[in-house]
């Protein structure tokens, strides 16, 4: 009869594992312990040794030769005496042995009496004899033994060592245990995964998770109803999963969700897993990723098995684009860290069958950047696309994220969500946030419009520069600046509407224009592009028109609309002379950035490119300067107002246009 390899005693026993690496651990540190002992002990620190004795016989008076003697097993009664006593007894003749022991001269007579004096400890025996008579005839006769001085065990000192080693030993043990706790240190926690982990099952335990009940559930996200839509299945699944199987139907095994960062994703998948009632578990891609080679296979492996044992159960993976990236993409060989990681999640994967409820949910915003293999039917076989909230999602996800919070009563939520096109639900949940803290800073009671408003200008521009200081002629040059942007793109008929036009300092810019859309645009045409780029020059225009002078507050916008006009060129075959295509991949190296950029036309195109930019730029400069000479009068008003109020909202900024 065979035996079954994978029938280890550790697994059916899994505490041994742990006893054995602490017991490991306790006896490793006992034997570092003793070793430390063993060589305090040999420095003296706990027991003195017997003293090496030095000694020196014979005529010679000078410097003094040592030798080795034992310890005498047994010493005579010694007495206490003077320097001059144990001198007159050597000139007498009577010392048979003297014995300095450090600053200690120890005297044996004749008759067995021991002559015990202290000397000064900055000169030597002989010398200190030699001084007080003793003359080179006696000392040539005298038997002189030096030994070393013998160290005084102190029991305080002792018990204070022995006491810092133990405390050393419990902190150790401490910390190893602790991390023991956490997963992280041991040959039997390194490759375990660490989800956070969340159950309907409020107060079920085990050995690893504690369960909570989950909170969110799709009340709790707004803005998203086509992915709810598409989600109310895989909810159907987990909770009843036998009105699948029975029809031999398979739920697709994993669902990518994809969007822009804030649209809320990792949202969705915790109301997926709390309107089920199932445990959620939640990991990173990144955490699967370790110096050690193996550990992320193991914790996919871990994770895994972990799940389908608290089946049905979903799986959430965010950001898998940290470890699903294509292979054969890194610059190192195939056989990395990463991509063993990747290959063992596929196997997983493919793993489950019909039977098996556990749905493996993973977020990403760059879905194009995956294995071909993780996305293919079987695997990530459904694939939901998360986009920006139009006007009716914002108003939603306002309404959920101001619940509960003190709104003055002219406080219009339609009215917000159309000042904030672009805000995914993160933006506006921060917009919330900050105007709660603006209204708090300002001592009121009620969140009101003025909050919101500079909320939204702090998020979009940046936080106001309170106290920067400009001069008259800076402040002069930035109100005619931003009043070009304003009456250029007032007078441009394919412009969003301006908003509200200031000279206030917010973050890096020395003041804003900002026009905001009527609607959600999804389409653009070549005139938006072009009248955009002509708004962009309309300060440019009016500082060279006003003051016959440029200046540097245009970085940003001669930037911007480059960027424009390249697009319009290379992207979305606006130019006649060049044709319908593409020119570069948008997306190049995904180690280098922009500067993988693969260049797939010859240089004479690219010269062509330049120059269809240029003119692009040229014309809407020109379209720019006429616009701001046929309104010059509409320029200074606006700069004048400007001046005097620095900002100028919509109603003010159309009666001034009037």
């Amino acid at each position: 009869m065979g035996m079954n390899p994978n029938n280890r005693p550790q697994d059916k026993f899994p505490y041994l594992q742990s006893v054995s690496w602490r017991l490991t651990i306790s006896l490793g540190v006992l034997a570092i312990l003793a070793i430390v002992a063993l060589v305090l002990n040999s420095q003296g620190y706990f027991f003195s040794n017997n003293a090496q004795a030095e000694t020196t016989t014979g005529a010679n008076p000078g410097p003094l030769s040592a030798r080795s003697e034992a310890s005498k097993s047994t010493a005579p009664e010694m007495q206490a005496a003077a320097l001059p006593d144990i001198v007159d007894a050597i000139e007498a003749g009577q010392v048979e042995e003297l014995v300095v022991i450090g600053d200690q001269l120890v005297a044996t007579t004749a008759n067995g009496a021991s002559l015990s004096a202290k000397k000064e400890s900055t000169i030597s025996a002989l010398e200190t004899l030699r001084l007080l008579g003793v003359s080179d005839r006696a000392l040539a006769d005298l038997s002189i033994t030096v030994e070393e001085e013998r160290p005084q065990p102190n029991s305080m000192n002792t018990w204070l060592i022995m006491g810092a080693l133990v405390l050393v030993g419990v902190l150790v043990l401490r910390a190893v245990r602790n991390r023991q706790g956490q997963g992280s240190i041991g040959p039997g926690n390194i490759g375990r995964s660490n989800p956070r982990v969340m159950s309907s099952a409020a107060g079920k335990k085990d050995k690893e998770e504690i369960f909570e009940q989950p909170e969110v559930t799709f009340d709790d996200v707004a803005g998203a109803d086509q992915a709810k839509l598409e989600l109310q299945e895989v909810i159907e699944f987990l909770k009843e999963p036998q009105k699948f199987t029975r029809l031999g139907a398979r739920v697709p095994s994993g669902v990518l969700m994809a969007g822009a960062p804030g649209t809320g994703k990792t949202l969705l998948a915790k109301a997926v897993a709390g309107e089920a009632g199932v445990p959620f578990f939640s990991i990173s891609g990144s955490e699967f990723v370790e110096m050690f080679v193996g550990v992320g296979a193991s914790r996919v492996r871990d994770l895994f098995k972990r799940a389908r044992k608290h089946a049905p159960a979903v799986i959430f993976i965010d950001e898998i684009d940290a470890v699903g990236r294509r292979r054969g993409a890194s610059v190192g060989n195939g056989n990395d860290e990463r991509e063993q990681t990747l290959n063992q999640i596929l196997v997983e994967m493919d793993g489950f069958g019909t039977s098996t409820t556990v749905i493996v949910m993973a977020s990403t915003n760059r879905p194009d950047i995956l294995d071909p293999a993780l996305t293919r039917p079987g695997r990530f076989d459904r694939k939901i696309i998360i986009d920006r909230p139009d006007v009716s999602a914002r108003e939603a996800i306002l309404a959920v994220h101001t619940k509960g919070k003190p709104l003055a009563a002219d406080i219009v939520l339609a009215d917000l969500a159309k000042l904030t096109p672009g805000f995914v639900g993160a933006d506006l949940a921060n917009l919330v946030n900050e105007a709660a803290i603006l209204a708090a800073r300002r001592n009121l009671n009620l969140i009101g419009q003025p909050e919101f408003q500079d909320a939204m200008e702090r998020i979009v521009a940046g936080p106001e520069r309170q106290g920067k200081i400009i001069s008259d002629y800076e402040r002069k040059v930035v109100a005619y600046h931003e009043a070009g942007h304003a009456v250029v793109m007032h007078y441009l008929e394919h412009s969003d509407p301006v908003h509200k036009v200031s000279i206030v300092s917010r973050g890096m810019a020395l003041g804003y224009t900002m026009p905001l859309p009527e609607s959600d645009k999804y389409l653009r045409s070549r005139e938006a592009f072009e009248d955009e780029i002509v708004g962009l020059l309309g300060g440019r225009a009016a500082e060279e028109i006003i003051f016959k002078r440029i200046t540097t507050g245009a970085a940003n916008d001669l930037e911007r609309a480059t960027k424009l006009a390249r697009a319009m060129v290379t992207r979305y075959g606006f130019s006649p002379t060049l044709g319908l295509r593409t020119f570069g991949e948008e997306q190049g190296n995904p180690y280098l950035g922009a500067l993988g950029e693969i260049r797939d036309y010859s240089e004479h195109v690219a010269q062509v490119i330049d120059h269809e930019i240029r003119e692009i730029l040229e014309t809407a400069y020109h379209r720019a300067k006429n616009i701001i000479l046929q309104q010059k009068n509409s320029l200074e008003g606006l700069a004048d107002a400007l001046l005097e109020y620095e900002t100028i909202d919509r109603p003010q900024f159309e009666a001034l246009m009037a």
